[in-house]
């Protein structure tokens, strides 16, 4: 059952976090999903360490832990724009 809400709650932090970085239209669910999840992997090992607040692949199913697992889904897409356009929006 944990797995299903990982995977629900990665897929809406990444579609959020697509939204925010304007690559909603050249992504599907699977892309969500998999940033969602990759951002907040990316905001464990960087964020954490800084803020002390875990991520939603650490079972923090806080607001707080959500924060950060978007935050991370948001420097996943500005660096994967960084490499695709060569500059961030």
């Amino acid at each position: 059952m944990n797995l299903i809400i990982w995977l629900i709650v990665g897929g809406i932090l990444g579609w959020l976090a697509s939204l925010v970085m304007g690559t909603d239209r050249q992504q599907g669910l699977l892309l969500n999903i998999l940033v969602g999840i990759g951002g907040a992997l990316i905001a464990g090992f960087v964020l954490t360490p800084l803020l002390g607040i875990g991520t939603i692949n650490q079972n923090d199913f806080s607001f707080a832990g959500l924060i950060v697992s978007f935050m991370g889904a948001l420097i996943l897409l500005a660096v994967v724009n960084l490499f695709r356009r060569g500059s961030v929006r």
